[in-house]
């Protein structure tokens, strides 16, 4: 199958993990929260827009009741990494809920960081997070997810929502490119 790329770009893609690693993962995983909430409904967070990919796919995995709300952060300015916004977070209603915040990736964990602590301000029956990547490198916080698909190394990764400039999101593995 040929892969689509931005026009111009002559990007090499190094397969990582593949769309049957990340099924096997999640499945898995779904047992495992299944297990946890017994049945409660939870709401998920999510971080947009590299997790959506990942919480449809988990969704249909869950047999348990299960709300969605999207929130979204922002830390890049035009040209170098800027102050962390998070927009979305004052309209959740999670007060007394069972919540799990899902995000594409844990890299310097300042984002899940700031998203957990500002949702334990609003006084959650419980709260964990669950990422799909945890990158192996020094992090800025000593906050780290509850759950962890998959540990990978230092590289710039794409595909299963996460992007490269907007594209790649929709390829069904996760791949490492040299920028």
């Amino acid at each position: 199958m040929q892969k689509k790329q931005p026009p111009g770009n002559e990007l090499q893609l190094q397969l990582l993990i593949n769309s049957n690693q990340i099924e096997e993962r999640l499945e898995r995983v779904a047992r495992e929260l299944e297990e946890k909430y017994d049945g409660e409904e939870i709401t998920i967070v999510m971080v947009m827009k590299g997790a959506f990919i990942l919480i449809a796919d988990l969704m249909r995995h869950l047999h348990l009741p299960v709300r969605l709300d999207p929130i979204h952060c922002s830390s890049y300015g035009h040209r170098s990494k800027g102050e962390l916004t998070v927009d979305g977070v004052d309209g959740l209603e999670v007060k007394g809920k069972h919540i799990l915040v899902i995000d594409d990736i844990f890299d310097t964990g300042e984002t899940l960081a700031e998203v957990v602590s500002q949702i334990e301000k609003k006084k959650p029956a419980s709260l964990k997070s669950l990422v799909l990547l945890s990158k192996d490198v020094p992090h800025n916080t000593d906050y780290r997810p509850d759950i962890a698909l998959f540990d990978i190394e230092d590289r710039f990764v794409v595909g299963y929502g996460l992007d490269y400039k907007e594209y790649y999101r929709g390829l069904p593995d996760i791949y490492a490119i040299e920028l």
